[in-house]
């Protein structure tokens, strides 16, 4: 996993992540020629990023029908 932020005049305007092969050269050559361009900075991922992707990859993510549906799981 890889995270880059675009970033103009100071402020993060998006953030990017990227998976990869980093055997691969080509990808690993890819990575390192738009970070040089200077518009992209490297980010290590947050903690709660990494979780809740691991949480929708191991099913552990409920789905409201409705906000009130979602009110009565949050309380249980």
């Amino acid at each position: 996993m890889y995270l880059c932020r675009a970033i103009e005049n100071g402020k993060i305007m998006a953030t990017i992540m990227l998976k990869y092969n980093t055997r691969n050269r080509i990808a690993t050559k890819t990575i390192d020629y738009i970070l040089s361009l200077g518009v992209f900075e490297k980010t290590k991922p947050e903690y709660s990023f990494v979780e809740s992707d691991n949480d929708i990859a191991y099913g552990r993510v409920y789905e409201a029908k409705d906000a009130n549906d979602l009110i009565k799981q949050c309380l249980e």
